[in-house]
């Protein structure tokens, strides 16, 4: 699909007023996008396992008013008023106009939530972007009622993406590609899609038990993250290595290889934080208690041959994967060894999903 097959065409229906709620999911990256270029396109392609429990809930009340030549929005989170976020929503309102015209029609009242600590790297741009598209496209559905599922949840991860890059992998799951691959059918750099091929079965129902070292906001946004990547000595090389390692995964999930899985994952984390350690400025986003996790987890797989291993996001908390049938055993060293690592002894046991639901 190009883009122009985005652009919002016709209307059917009149739609004086509606509300729509959608619960959408974070998702944690495998092979890790970081660096990118306008507007919002990955400089290598990545996949993700889309998460259960980690979610924002958002409602959007549309009122349809005079055509104005700014989207009109009142933002909530959490029952605040929140001024500040309304910027980033604004920016993306201006950047999805000329494929959701109908937005300058009406007014609009989001209210929002999540289900686990905003700002401190379980990417809640990802499940809130996701969730604001998804509501904008339960509108267009009703204006134009021939749209198609696949072609909604396309244009969803289109929008999403506008938004923030990772949102496009969280309107679908249980595992989903984005960025342009020549080894993922019909993989795009302008949505998300979901990975085209059997999974092992080990990998259907995959746990991620997430350790909340630091719930407060990120020392750098994942936006000046990724700009760091225009000029950083190690970027090509790194955009290479991370379409190369997804070539590797593609197989890996295939295959049911759970040992070359662990190495993949967690030296994709390493990597990850690699680039922002050698990037100039250059940033250190884990903490002492994320060191000392890792270090915990490489113990207890080597004292128990466990499959337990780890992956991090842009920021110091820990997502923990591991099978289903390690749930019990990795809970139980979670809460004997790793709590007391953990910000208020918090942690988030969540599970692969299956993407955004409608309620």
């Amino acid at each position: 699909m190009n883009i122009s097959d985005f652009i919002f065409k016709e209307t059917r229906n009149t739609i004086e007023k509606a509300t729509y709620t959608w619960k959408t999911p974070s998702n944690i990256a495998l092979v890790k996008y970081w660096g990118k270029t306008e507007p919002q396109l990955p400089k290598n392609a990545s996949i993700s396992f889309t998460l259960n429990n980690c979610h924002t809930i958002t409602t959007i009340e549309f009122t349809k008013t005079k055509k104005v030549t700014e989207a009109n929005f009142e933002l909530y989170f959490e029952g605040n008023k929140k001024d500040d976020f309304k910027p980033k929503i604004a920016k993306f309102f201006s950047r999805i106009e000329k494929y959701c015209p109908y937005i300058l029609e009406y007014s609009m009242v989001i209210n929002s939530e999540n289900s686990f600590p905003h700002s401190s790297g379980i990417a809640s741009s990802a499940s809130g972007m996701s969730a604001i598209a998804m509501c904008l496209m339960s509108l267009e559905k009703e204006l134009t009622p021939s749209l198609s599922l696949e072609s909604l949840n396309k244009k969803a991860s289109f929008l999403a993406r506008l938004g923030s890059g990772s949102a496009s992998r969280s309107i679908e799951g249980p595992m989903v590609v984005w960025g342009e691959h020549p080894k993922i059918k019909g993989s795009s750099d302008l949505f998300g899609t979901k990975f085209p091929y059997e999974v092992h079965p080990i990998f259907k129902d995959y746990q991620d038990s997430i350790l909340l070292v630091d719930k407060g906001e990120k020392q750098v946004s994942s936006t000046v993250g990724h700009n760091l990547m225009h000029n950083h000595p190690y970027a090509e090389q790194r955009f290479k290595q991370a379409n190369e390692n997804l070539d590797k995964l593609s197989i890996i999930l295939q295959e049911g290889n759970i040992k070359e899985f662990i190495n993949l994952v967690e030296s994709e984390a390493l990597t990850l934080h690699a680039m922002m350690l050698t990037s100039n400025p250059y940033f250190i986003l884990m903490k002492p208690n994320t060191l000392e996790i890792i270090n915990k987890i490489w113990e207890f797989r080597l004292a128990t041959k466990s499959n337990i291993c780890f992956t991090l996001d842009a920021g110091a908390n820990v997502h923990i994967l591991y099978p289903k049938a390690e749930k019990q055993a990795v809970e139980d060293f979670i809460k004997a060894d790793l709590l007391k690592y953990c910000q208020k002894n918090q942690y988030i046991c969540d599970s692969t999903g299956l993407g955004a639901q409608t309620s």
